[in-house]
C-alpha cells in the first residue's frame, strides 16, 4: 500500500488515499493499515475503522477483520486532533532539546508530571501543552504530549516526551525494550545511606505493591521483573571518620514504579532525605558532619537525579545522548558531605 495523496478534510483533519500493493502479508483491513501507516498507531487505526472513517472501494468498512484485495483504494479521514482536556499553563521548562516529534526536558523538583487527585493543574503535562501548542499533531487523536516515562514529584533530571503517534510508539518501544537490544539507556545519580559491600553490582529483585501501604511499592515474590545496576561513584566519612553515606551511579534495565528507590533500600542503603522508603534512617543524620546535616535537611526530598539519557531518534534513527549536571540542592549536599572528608 502506497500513500498516493493527501489532503484537507471537510473536518479540517487530513485525508489519506492508500493502495493495496498485495505484498502486506495479511488481508485484515487493520493489518495492512498497521504496516503502511507507521504515523498512526494500531490503537488509533482501529478507532478510526470503527468510528467509519476509513473507506474501501467508495464503501464505509467498520469491520477491522475486513479482507482487502490488491488494487484496492483507502481512504483514511483523519480528523483533526480534539483540544486536550488538561488546559495549557504558561509553566517555565528547562528545555534541552526539541524538534518536530520529540522533546527533552531537565525536570526540576516539584514538578508533577500528569495531572491526577491532588494535581489537576500544574504539571508537566500541563506546561507542555502550553509550550508545544500546534506542534502537538495528537496522540490518538487528542492534542497532548506523549509520556512514555515518568519521574517521582521531588526526583529532578531527564524526560522525554512524545510529540504525534509515530514517535510515542517508537518510544513506547524502546522503553519497553530498556536498551537489551538498542541503544536506550537511562542513568541517575543516586546519594544513599552507608556503602555498597562491593564496588558494583546489580539489584534482580521483583516488584509489586506494598501488602499493606498502597500508595508504596515493595520487594514481593511474584511481582514484575525488576533490574537495576549500580556503580560506587564516591564515598562520605561522617563526623567520626567513619564512612556514613556513598553516591552511586544507577542504570535502569526494567523501569517499575520507585524502582531505584525500592531496590536500594532493600540493598540497605535508602536514598538520603527518601521520606516513604528511608524513614529508618533519620537518625543517621546526627552522624553526618555540621554542614552535611544542613544540606540534607534544606534537601527536603530524596537524593536522586536522572542524569543520563540515550535513544535512538523516532524518525532519523540517529543516536542522541544527553546528560544534565546535578541540580543546585544536590550540588550543595555533595560539596556539604565532601567537606566533612
Amino acid at each position: 500500500m502506497q500513500v498516493s495523496s493527501q489532503q484537507v478534510s471537510s473536518n479540517g483533519g487530513r485525508k489519506l488515499e492508500v493502495v493495496v500493493a498485495g505484498d502486506e502479508g495479511s488481508a485484515r483491513l487493520d493489518r495492512v493499515l498497521a504496516q503502511r501507516s507507521p504515523e498512526l498507531s494500531r490503537s488509533r487505526l482501529k478507532a478510526l475503522i470503527l468510528a467509519g472513517s476509513v473507506t474501501v472501494k467508495d464503501a464505509v468498512v467498520r469491520d477491522p477483520a475486513y479482507h482487502v484485495a490488491k488494487g484496492d483504494t483507502i481512504i483514511i479521514d483523519v480528523p483533526e486532533a480534539a483540544p486536550a482536556e488538561p488546559q495549557g499553563e504558561d509553566i517555565a521548562l528547562d528545555i534541552v532539546f526539541e524538534d518536530d516529534d520529540i522533546i527533552v526536558i531537565d525536570k526540576p523538583r516539584g514538578l508533577v508530571v500528569h495531572p491526577a487527585a491532588g494535581h489537576a493543574s500544574g504539571t508537566l503535562v500541563n506546561a507542555l501543552i502550553a509550550h508545544c501548542g500546534a506542534s502537538l499533531s495528537g496522540i490518538g487523536g487528542v492534542k497532548r504530549p506523549g509520556i512514555v516515562h515518568r519521574l517521582d514529584k521531588d526526583t529532578t533530571g531527564l524526560m522525554v516526551v512524545a510529540k504525534n503517534d509515530h514517535a510515542h510508539q517508537s518510544l513506547t518501544a524502546q522503553f519497553a525494550d530498556h536498551g537489551r537490544t538498542g541503544p536506550m539507556e537511562r542513568g541517575y545519580m543516586a546519594f544513599v545511606w552507608g556503602v555498597p559491600n562491593r564496588p558494583h553490582g546489580t539489584i534482580d529483585a521483583p516488584i509489586d505493591r506494598h501488602p499493606h501501604a498502597r500508595e508504596k511499592m515493595a520487594v514481593r515474590q511474584g511481582g514484575r521483573e525488576a533490574i537495576t545496576h549500580f556503580e560506587v561513584l564516591a564515598s562520605f566519612a561522617g563526623r567520626d571518620g567513619k564512612p556514613v553515606a556513598s553516591l552511586l551511579a544507577c542504570r535502569l534495565e526494567t523501569g517499575r514504579t520507585h524502582q531505584i528507590r525500592v531496590h536500594l533500600a532493600h540493598l540497605g542503603h535508602p536514598l538520603l532525605g527518601d521520606s516513604v522508603y528511608g524513614a529508618h534512617f533519620k537518625t543517621k543524620a546526627g552522624q553526618l558532619g555540621a554542614e552535611g546535616k544542613d544540606a540534607l535537611t534544606a534537601l527536603d526530598r530524596q537524593a536522586l537525579h536522572a542524569y543520563l539519557l540515550a535513544l535512538e531518534h523516532p524518525r532519523t534513527g540517529e543516536l542522541l545522548h544527553w546528560e544534565a549536571p546535578l541540580p543546585e540542592d544536590l550540588l550543595l549536599l555533595q560539596r556539604a558531605l565532601e567537606a566533612a572528608v
